[in-house]
């Protein structure tokens, strides 16, 4: 099991008392893993120290507001190359399958497409296998750190340190269109209301639909393995 892609899995999940106390563990697995920078992994410190220690009704409700109150930050993958199209349907379906020719049989709520999930698979894959997947999404995840960066936001080093692990320069054209989109106001629930609109997700019959980038994405990904240790996050209540 590749314990670094582990730990930013769970580093990114919705906090957690038990994800508390594993942070120091957490914590060691990224500082001593020389695949990153010394930046990097100095980057990194402020946020495993953060959910180490604080409040963790402070926690929850940062990351609800971040991540559960922005699409322009969705820890949904698909969100940002598919939007709510039947595209998005297809291209989970194929990942779904994946996962299970894999033996990964996640435990939890969140879509297929969540980056805790994906990580949480590739971290039983080969790292070679792995990092193919991660240079896919090497756009999404620079995008990713430079909205949060502009928040001061800790999480944001999670995103530089999987463009490292991704071991690719994004394309900066899918950057700037990313960065594009105007950020969403987590305060405004107006207008979030309106873009949260109940949109359908629509499971359609072509898994291979939709963009190459995650049709690539998915054929890398095709390699059985049995090894899983599945993600159970706990009920969101945080800043409802």
């Amino acid at each position: 099991m590749d314990r670094t892609l582990k730990a930013l899995s769970l580093i990114l999940s919705y906090p957690t008392r038990e994800l508390q106390l594993a942070m120091p563990e957490i914590g060691a697995v990224l500082a001593s893993d020389t695949r990153l920078t010394a930046a990097a992994r100095r980057a990194l410190r402020p946020l495993v120290e953060d959910l180490a220690g604080r409040d963790i009704y402070d926690l929850e409700e940062q990351f609800v507001l971040l991540f559960d109150r922005s699409r322009t930050l969705s820890l949904n993958l698909f969100e940002h190359v598919h939007g709510e199209s039947r595209d998005r349907g297809g291209a989970m379906v194929s990942l779904v399958e994946t996962y299970r020719a894999g033996g990964f049989d996640p435990v939890t709520s969140e879509l297929p497409d969540h980056l805790p999930v994906l990580l949480e698979f590739l971290s039983t894959r080969p790292f070679v296998e792995a990092q193919d997947t991660l240079a896919d999404a090497a756009h999404i995840f620079e995008a990713l750190n430079a909205r949060l960066s502009r928040r001061e936001s800790p999480y944001g080093a999670v995103f530089a340190s999987l463009l490292q692990l991704a071991g690719v320069n994004a394309d900066q054209e899918a950057v700037a269109e990313m960065l594009a989109q105007p950020d969403d106001d987590p305060t405004d629930l107006e207008a979030l209301d309106e873009v949260w609109e109940e949109s359908e997700v629509l499971f359609g019959p072509d898994p291979n639909a939709g963009c190459p980038q995650v049709r690539d994405m998915l054929a890398r990904m095709d390699t059985p393995q049995n090894t899983t240790l599945p993600i159970n996050p706990a009920p969101r209540h945080a800043a409802e």
